[in-house]
């Protein structure tokens, strides 16, 4: 779960970005003391995401502005139904409010669409994983919305496990060096606790991989019936995941095939933001 320095971490500089010298509208015209009341609120059917986001939004605005979470994330919403509840200061409300509603319809329109993947594989044992196809600065927080819609974490970073793709092994078998001792030769060095996963994008090349002793094998852009093969071969010996062409339309069939995971880039490049609106009142003085 995403942590309170985390969180600020993205929402500081994004309230810094759209607010660098103050509201000057919210200053000009808002008097200082008006107070407000805002419901935060929604539009559409789908899965809520980011509570914690839209909260810090109004307090690193203000900290005297309360606000209460009356939905927890990854519950199912409905049009109508009121999410959170924002009271205090109506200038630090209307500063915040973009901010907020950006972050949380983001967030939503992520999870709303990763659970209607993993409804899609219901069934099958097939995982949603999503991908590093984020947000530049939205990673922490697009990864947190994939896991209140359900699904799971590829790696996070670049940092955090090996992964051989189609120009990696062009490179390290350039010298002449065959698949798999290049790939041996290189996992010697590493520390026993790392894991290693090798994308190939053709049968013949599941073996040479497998016999390096990878521990997940990517079958990238294969067809249903590849896959099919290609679990047969790999026989239990590595996890087998399937990546390339997944669709809502095709993410059914490729679970059936047997894969143990299914990357989906979409998850997280491609899902519209959920339709959230803060509705305020200014409270009676």
């Amino acid at each position: 779960m995403l942590t309170p320095r985390q969180i600020a971490a993205v929402v500081g500089p994004a309230l810094e970005e759209d607010a660098p010298w103050g509201d000057l509208t919210s200053t000009a015209f808002i008097p200082g003391a008006a107070r407000a009341t805002a419901a935060l609120v929604s539009r559409v059917d789908g899965i809520l995401s980011g509570g914690a986001v839209f909260a810090a939004a109004f307090a690193l605005t203000d900290p005297s502005c309360d606000v209460v979470i009356d939905v927890p994330d990854g519950s199912r919403i409905r049009p109508g139904d009121t999410l959170a509840t924002v009271r205090g200061p109506a200038r630090a409300v209307l500063t915040a409010e973009r901010v907020g509603l950006n972050l949380t319809q983001r967030m939503s329109g992520i999870a709303t669409l990763t659970r209607r993947y993993v409804d899609e594989v219901a069934g099958t044992g097939a995982r949603i994983v999503d991908t590093r196809k984020t947000t530049p600065g939205l990673r922490l927080i697009e990864r947190q919305a994939v896991r209140d819609g359900g699904g799971h974490n590829h790696r996070f970073s670049l940092s955090d496990a090996v992964m051989l793709k189609d120009n990696h092994l062009g490179v390290i078998t350039a010298d002449g060096t065959g698949l798999t001792e290049a790939l041996q030769r290189a996992m010697d060095d590493l520390p026993h606790t790392t894991h290693v996963e090798v994308e190939v994008d053709r049968i013949d090349q599941i073996e040479p991989v497998l016999a390096a002793g990878v521990d997940t094998i990517m079958l990238d852009n294969f067809s249903l019936d590849d896959l099919r093969r290609g679990v047969a071969i790999v026989g239990g010996r590595a996890v087998v995941e399937a990546s390339g062409g997944v669709s809502l339309e095709s993410v059914r069939a490729i679970a059936e095939t047997g894969v143990d995971v299914i990357s989906v880039g979409a998850l997280t490049h491609s899902a519209p933001s959920l339709d959230l609106g803060l509705d305020l009142v200014v409270d009676a003085r």
